[in-house]
């Protein structure tokens, strides 16, 4: 009897270890290699991380007219009536924890200082939030870096909801607001998802799904004020 009670004890032991290991690959394992040097942070894969390609006919940089007297600044087809020189956008996702006036740096997907350091990215070549037919693409990381803005940055994306409500920033502070209206799952070579859609002013959000990263979760939301 005494050695049963061993072997079951052994075994509750066993059992719990391959718990504990498999919690800790699931937040640590995959996305994470080992650091070069020990003052280091722990990195993601470029599997973990990889926003869509934009090709010619994804770009979306009409020319800027010369700014008018009266409005003193930029005009640009379809934006309406000023156009920040400081494309720089603030976010506010109030259902995401770590998406709270946040800076989002305007710069291309390869962008490691931007994807390591910064909460996330507004993908250059697609919309603001001041045209009249945009998709102002955003993405973040799932994971991320240890000890940065990008850690778990983006990890409750899935939490969205058709209804739920997202604050768009510019840098006159000027909000623009969104309501989510779609969620879905793309490869990460789809292209389409980082093109405007017509008649509508979007915002689109995302991160990798887990558990293995291989494809794109999506949130895309309408502006409505």
């Amino acid at each position: 009897m005494r050695l049963a009670n061993i072997v079951l004890n052994l075994m509750s032991l066993v059992l719990v270890a391959a718990g504990l290991a498999l919690i800790s690959t699931f937040f640590f394992g995959s996305p994470f290699v080992a650091s070069s040097t020990a003052d280091e942070s722990p990195s993601v894969t470029k599997d973990e991380f990889n926003v869509p390609v934009l090709d010619e006919t994804a770009e979306k940089n009409p020319p800027v007219a010369p700014a008018s007297a009266a409005g003193g600044g930029e005009k640009t087809p379809g934006a309406g009536p000023n156009v920040p020189k400081d494309k720089t956008l603030r976010i506010t996702i109030p259902k995401m924890s770590r998406v709270e006036n946040t800076e989002i740096p305007y710069t291309e997907g390869d962008d490691e200082e931007a994807l390591r350091n910064r909460t996330a990215i507004h993908l250059k070549g697609t919309g603001f939030p001041w045209e009249k037919e945009a998709n102002v693409y955003i993405a973040g990381h799932r994971l991320g870096y240890l000890n940065t803005k990008s850690f778990l940055a983006f990890y409750d994306l899935n939490a969205l909801e058709n209804g739920d409500k997202i604050f768009v920033t510019d840098s006159t502070g000027r909000q623009y607001v969104y309501k989510v209206f779609k969620e879905f799952v793309v490869d990460p070579t789809d292209v389409f998802i980082t093109r405007p859609v017509k008649n509508k002013n979007i915002v689109t959000l995302q991160t990798c799904t887990l558990p293995d990263y291989s494809q794109r979760l999506i949130v895309q939301a309408e502006r409505v004020a």
